[in-house]
Protein backbone atom coordinates (compact mmCIF):
# COMPACT_ATOMS: atom_id res chain seq x y z
CA UNK A 1 0.00 0.00 0.00
CA UNK A 2 1.09 3.57 -0.72
CA UNK A 3 2.42 6.21 1.93
CA UNK A 4 -0.76 7.69 3.51
CA UNK A 5 -0.26 11.24 3.48
CA UNK A 6 -4.27 12.09 2.68
CA UNK A 7 -7.13 10.61 4.56
CA UNK A 8 -10.96 10.89 3.49
CA UNK A 9 -13.60 11.03 6.56
CA UNK A 10 -17.23 9.82 5.96
CA UNK A 11 -19.76 10.08 8.76
CA UNK A 12 -23.41 8.97 9.42
CA UNK A 13 -25.54 11.87 10.07
CA UNK A 14 -27.48 12.35 13.58
CA UNK A 15 -25.12 10.41 15.64
CA UNK A 16 -24.73 11.82 19.67
CA UNK A 17 -21.08 10.13 19.72
CA UNK A 18 -19.86 11.16 17.03
CA UNK A 19 -18.33 15.01 17.56
CA UNK A 20 -15.94 13.88 19.71
CA UNK A 21 -14.48 10.98 17.52
CA UNK A 22 -14.70 12.37 14.26
CA UNK A 23 -12.39 15.92 16.65
CA UNK A 24 -10.36 13.19 18.06
CA UNK A 25 -9.35 11.33 14.80
CA UNK A 26 -8.38 14.73 12.97
CA UNK A 27 -6.26 15.55 15.48
CA UNK A 28 -4.53 12.12 15.82
CA UNK A 29 -4.26 12.05 11.63
CA UNK A 30 -2.80 16.18 11.87
CA UNK A 31 -0.29 15.19 14.65
CA UNK A 32 1.53 12.74 11.70
CA UNK A 33 1.01 15.25 9.20
CA UNK A 34 -1.87 13.65 7.65
CA UNK A 35 -4.55 15.88 5.30
CA UNK A 36 -7.99 15.56 6.16
CA UNK A 37 -10.83 15.14 3.44
CA UNK A 38 -14.13 15.86 5.42
CA UNK A 39 -17.89 15.39 3.82
CA UNK A 40 -20.57 17.68 5.36
CA UNK A 41 -21.34 15.08 8.28
CA UNK A 42 -17.90 14.75 9.55
CA UNK A 43 -17.28 19.00 9.07
CA UNK A 44 -20.10 19.34 11.04
CA UNK A 45 -19.00 17.01 13.68
CA UNK A 46 -15.67 18.42 13.31
CA UNK A 47 -16.54 21.88 13.77
CA UNK A 48 -15.10 23.17 10.46
CA UNK A 49 -16.38 25.88 8.08
CA UNK A 50 -15.09 23.67 4.98
CA UNK A 51 -16.01 19.97 3.53
CA UNK A 52 -16.28 17.99 0.33
CA UNK A 53 -19.00 16.80 -1.11
CA UNK A 54 -18.61 12.92 -0.45
CA UNK A 55 -18.79 11.75 -4.26
CA UNK A 56 -15.44 13.69 -3.74
CA UNK A 57 -13.49 12.93 -1.03
CA UNK A 58 -11.64 9.77 -2.18
CA UNK A 59 -9.89 12.26 -4.70
CA UNK A 60 -6.34 12.12 -4.28
CA UNK A 61 -6.97 10.27 -1.02
CA UNK A 62 -5.19 6.50 0.19
CA UNK A 63 -7.63 5.68 2.96
CA UNK A 64 -11.21 6.06 3.67
CA UNK A 65 -12.56 6.21 7.33
CA UNK A 66 -16.23 5.27 7.11
CA UNK A 67 -17.81 5.67 10.88
CA UNK A 68 -21.50 4.28 10.85
CA UNK A 69 -22.84 1.67 9.79
CA UNK A 70 -23.44 -0.27 6.69
CA UNK A 71 -25.29 2.03 5.05
CA UNK A 72 -22.95 4.30 5.05
CA UNK A 73 -20.25 2.20 4.23
CA UNK A 74 -22.05 1.39 0.82
CA UNK A 75 -22.35 5.28 0.18
CA UNK A 76 -18.76 5.76 0.80
CA UNK A 77 -18.19 2.50 -1.62
CA UNK A 78 -20.42 3.86 -4.31
CA UNK A 79 -18.28 7.05 -4.06
CA UNK A 80 -15.19 5.14 -4.54
CA UNK A 81 -16.71 4.00 -7.75
CA UNK A 82 -13.91 1.34 -8.16
CA UNK A 83 -11.01 3.27 -6.80
CA UNK A 84 -8.25 0.72 -4.93
CA UNK A 85 -8.85 2.83 -1.98
CA UNK A 86 -9.13 0.85 1.49
CA UNK A 87 -12.09 1.28 3.72
CA UNK A 88 -11.69 1.87 7.24
CA UNK A 89 -15.33 1.25 8.80
CA UNK A 90 -15.87 1.58 11.81
CA UNK A 91 -19.11 0.60 13.31
CA UNK A 92 -20.84 3.48 15.56
CA UNK A 93 -24.04 1.47 16.52
CA UNK A 94 -26.36 -1.30 14.76
CA UNK A 95 -25.64 -4.64 13.20
CA UNK A 96 -23.01 -3.38 11.26
CA UNK A 97 -21.82 -7.31 9.42
CA UNK A 98 -19.30 -4.66 7.20
CA UNK A 99 -18.36 -2.06 9.64
CA UNK A 100 -16.36 -4.36 12.28
CA UNK A 101 -14.33 -2.16 13.96
CA UNK A 102 -15.56 -0.57 17.29
CA UNK A 103 -15.51 2.45 18.34
CA UNK A 104 -13.14 1.25 21.59
CA UNK A 105 -10.46 -0.08 18.70
CA UNK A 106 -10.47 3.13 16.30
CA UNK A 107 -6.86 4.85 17.24
CA UNK A 108 -5.04 1.29 17.64
CA UNK A 109 -5.98 -0.74 14.36
CA UNK A 110 -5.50 2.95 12.83
CA UNK A 111 -1.90 2.84 14.20
CA UNK A 112 -1.84 -0.14 12.37
CA UNK A 113 -3.39 0.86 9.03
CA UNK A 114 -0.57 4.00 8.82
CA UNK A 115 2.06 1.98 9.78
CA UNK A 116 0.83 -0.63 6.27
CA UNK A 117 -0.15 -3.81 9.05
CA UNK A 118 -3.15 -4.14 6.68
CA UNK A 119 -5.63 -7.29 6.52
CA UNK A 120 -7.89 -6.60 3.49
CA UNK A 121 -10.92 -7.95 2.31
CA UNK A 122 -12.03 -7.39 -0.94
CA UNK A 123 -15.36 -7.88 -1.84
CA UNK A 124 -16.24 -8.16 -5.46
CA UNK A 125 -19.24 -5.80 -6.59
CA UNK A 126 -22.34 -6.77 -8.85
CA UNK A 127 -22.77 -4.55 -11.84
CA UNK A 128 -26.68 -3.85 -12.94
CA UNK A 129 -28.15 -2.57 -16.17
CA UNK A 130 -31.57 -1.26 -16.44
CA UNK A 131 -32.43 -1.92 -20.32
CA UNK A 132 -35.77 -0.62 -22.68
CA UNK A 133 -35.86 -2.16 -25.27
CA UNK A 134 -32.72 -1.23 -27.05
CA UNK A 135 -31.91 1.59 -24.68
CA UNK A 136 -29.84 1.58 -21.58
CA UNK A 137 -31.38 3.32 -19.31
CA UNK A 138 -29.15 3.35 -15.94
CA UNK A 139 -26.34 1.33 -14.69
CA UNK A 140 -25.12 0.77 -11.30
CA UNK A 141 -22.56 -0.32 -9.10
CA UNK A 142 -24.05 -2.46 -6.18
CA UNK A 143 -21.69 -4.40 -3.51
CA UNK A 144 -24.83 -5.63 -1.40
CA UNK A 145 -28.07 -6.44 -3.79
CA UNK A 146 -29.95 -5.30 -6.55
CA UNK A 147 -33.60 -5.58 -5.55
CA UNK A 148 -36.59 -5.64 -7.20
CA UNK A 149 -40.12 -4.90 -5.50
CA UNK A 150 -43.59 -3.74 -5.44
CA UNK A 151 -44.46 -0.48 -5.85
CA UNK A 152 -47.77 -0.66 -5.03
CA UNK A 153 -49.52 -1.91 -1.58
CA UNK A 154 -50.47 -5.47 -1.44
CA UNK A 155 -50.11 -6.77 -5.21
CA UNK A 156 -47.42 -9.40 -6.21
CA UNK A 157 -45.62 -8.89 -9.07
CA UNK A 158 -44.45 -11.06 -11.62
CA UNK A 159 -40.43 -11.42 -12.79
CA UNK A 160 -39.19 -13.78 -15.25
CA UNK A 161 -35.34 -14.69 -14.37
CA UNK A 162 -33.28 -16.17 -17.29
CA UNK A 163 -29.40 -17.36 -16.40
CA UNK A 164 -27.03 -17.21 -19.02
CA UNK A 165 -30.08 -15.93 -21.88
CA UNK A 166 -31.88 -19.98 -20.41
CA UNK A 167 -35.38 -19.74 -18.68
CA UNK A 168 -34.58 -20.09 -14.39
CA UNK A 169 -38.34 -19.38 -13.46
CA UNK A 170 -41.36 -17.18 -13.55
CA UNK A 171 -41.66 -15.91 -9.78
CA UNK A 172 -44.52 -14.44 -9.04
CA UNK A 173 -43.37 -12.65 -5.84
CA UNK A 174 -43.15 -9.34 -3.44
CA UNK A 175 -40.16 -9.06 -5.19
CA UNK A 176 -36.73 -10.27 -5.80
CA UNK A 177 -33.09 -10.30 -3.97
CA UNK A 178 -29.88 -10.62 -6.36
CA UNK A 179 -27.34 -10.98 -3.76
CA UNK A 180 -23.46 -10.66 -3.96
CA UNK A 181 -21.66 -12.68 -1.37
CA UNK A 182 -21.39 -9.51 0.92
CA UNK A 183 -24.84 -9.04 0.54
CA UNK A 184 -25.74 -12.31 1.42
CA UNK A 185 -25.39 -10.89 5.38
CA UNK A 186 -28.41 -8.06 4.26
CA UNK A 187 -31.73 -7.91 3.24
CA UNK A 188 -31.31 -11.44 1.43
CA UNK A 189 -30.95 -13.27 4.77
CA UNK A 190 -34.08 -11.36 6.67
CA UNK A 191 -35.71 -13.06 3.18
CA UNK A 192 -34.59 -16.72 4.14
CA UNK A 193 -31.45 -16.43 2.09
CA UNK A 194 -28.39 -18.06 3.02
CA UNK A 195 -25.12 -16.77 4.66
CA UNK A 196 -22.33 -17.02 1.61
CA UNK A 197 -18.91 -16.46 2.27
CA UNK A 198 -17.48 -13.23 1.49
CA UNK A 199 -14.65 -15.04 -1.25
CA UNK A 200 -17.17 -17.44 -2.56
CA UNK A 201 -17.64 -16.49 -6.09
CA UNK A 202 -21.30 -16.35 -6.28
CA UNK A 203 -24.47 -14.74 -6.28
CA UNK A 204 -27.89 -15.57 -4.94
CA UNK A 205 -31.40 -15.25 -5.96
CA UNK A 206 -33.64 -15.00 -3.35
CA UNK A 207 -37.57 -14.83 -3.94
CA UNK A 208 -39.47 -12.07 -1.07
CA UNK A 209 -42.99 -14.16 0.19
CA UNK A 210 -43.35 -16.33 -2.99
CA UNK A 211 -46.80 -17.14 -3.86
CA UNK A 212 -45.01 -20.86 -4.73
CA UNK A 213 -43.51 -22.18 -1.73
CA UNK A 214 -41.25 -24.40 -3.16
CA UNK A 215 -39.45 -21.22 -5.02
CA UNK A 216 -36.35 -21.10 -3.00
CA UNK A 217 -33.02 -19.17 -2.92
CA UNK A 218 -30.71 -20.27 -5.80
CA UNK A 219 -26.81 -19.79 -5.76
CA UNK A 220 -25.02 -19.50 -9.03
CA UNK A 221 -21.64 -18.92 -10.27
CA UNK A 222 -20.15 -15.44 -10.36
CA UNK A 223 -19.50 -16.22 -14.25
CA UNK A 224 -23.41 -16.34 -14.35
CA UNK A 225 -25.27 -13.39 -16.28
CA UNK A 226 -28.26 -13.32 -14.79
CA UNK A 227 -31.58 -11.22 -16.44
CA UNK A 228 -34.60 -10.24 -14.55
CA UNK A 229 -37.67 -9.20 -17.12
CA UNK A 230 -40.46 -7.54 -15.38
CA UNK A 231 -43.57 -9.27 -16.77
CA UNK A 232 -46.05 -6.60 -14.46
CA UNK A 233 -47.83 -3.73 -15.70
CA UNK A 234 -45.98 -0.06 -16.21
CA UNK A 235 -45.10 1.52 -12.69
CA UNK A 236 -45.94 -1.85 -10.03
CA UNK A 237 -42.09 -2.84 -9.72
CA UNK A 238 -39.46 -0.77 -8.98
CA UNK A 239 -35.70 -1.59 -8.49
CA UNK A 240 -33.38 -0.58 -5.77
CA UNK A 241 -29.41 -0.74 -5.35
CA UNK A 242 -28.34 -1.35 -2.71
CA UNK A 243 -31.34 0.13 -1.13
CA UNK A 244 -30.00 3.82 -1.54
CA UNK A 245 -30.69 4.08 -5.19
CA UNK A 246 -33.43 3.26 -7.30
CA UNK A 247 -35.89 3.55 -10.55
CA UNK A 248 -39.80 2.61 -11.18
CA UNK A 249 -39.69 0.03 -14.19
CA UNK A 250 -42.39 -0.59 -17.08
CA UNK A 251 -43.51 -3.45 -18.62
CA UNK A 252 -40.99 -5.19 -20.23
CA UNK A 253 -38.05 -3.69 -18.70
CA UNK A 254 -35.11 -5.73 -18.27
CA UNK A 255 -32.56 -5.90 -15.31
CA UNK A 256 -29.02 -7.41 -16.03
CA UNK A 257 -26.92 -8.35 -13.50
CA UNK A 258 -23.26 -9.59 -13.55
CA UNK A 259 -20.04 -9.47 -11.96
CA UNK A 260 -18.57 -6.09 -11.91
CA UNK A 261 -15.07 -5.25 -12.68
CA UNK A 262 -14.31 -3.64 -9.47
CA UNK A 263 -14.28 -4.55 -6.06
CA UNK A 264 -13.67 -2.42 -2.38
CA UNK A 265 -11.23 -3.59 0.00
CA UNK A 266 -12.26 -3.27 3.50
CA UNK A 267 -9.51 -3.33 6.21
CA UNK A 268 -10.45 -5.63 8.74
CA UNK A 269 -8.92 -6.47 12.31
CA UNK A 270 -6.03 -8.35 11.87
CA UNK A 271 -7.83 -10.74 15.58
CA UNK A 272 -11.66 -10.55 13.88
CA UNK A 273 -12.65 -13.46 11.29
CA UNK A 274 -15.87 -13.95 9.25
CA UNK A 275 -17.30 -16.21 11.56
CA UNK A 276 -16.42 -13.62 14.68
CA UNK A 277 -18.25 -11.33 13.41
CA UNK A 278 -21.92 -13.82 12.41
CA UNK A 279 -21.43 -15.17 16.52
CA UNK A 280 -20.86 -11.76 17.63
CA UNK A 281 -24.26 -9.87 15.26
CA UNK A 282 -26.26 -13.16 15.11
CA UNK A 283 -25.93 -14.20 18.78
CA UNK A 284 -24.54 -17.71 17.85
CA UNK A 285 -22.82 -20.13 20.36
CA UNK A 286 -19.94 -19.64 21.44
CA UNK A 287 -17.69 -22.40 23.47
Amino acid sequence: MATIDTVGIVSKPRIEHAAPLVSGIVEFLAARGITVRLDEESAGYAGSPTFVPRADIPDGTQLVIVLGGDGTLLSAARAIGGRDIPLFAVNLGGLGFLTAITVDEVYTQLEHALNGELRIGRRRMLHCELWRGTDLLSSHEALNDAVLSKAEIARMIDLEVNVDEKLMCVYKADGLIVSTPTGSTAYSLSAGGPIVYPSVAAFCITPICPHTLTNRPVILPDESVIEVVNRGEDNTTYMTIDGQVGEIMMKGDRVVCRRSLHSISLIRPPDKLFFDVLREKLKWGSR
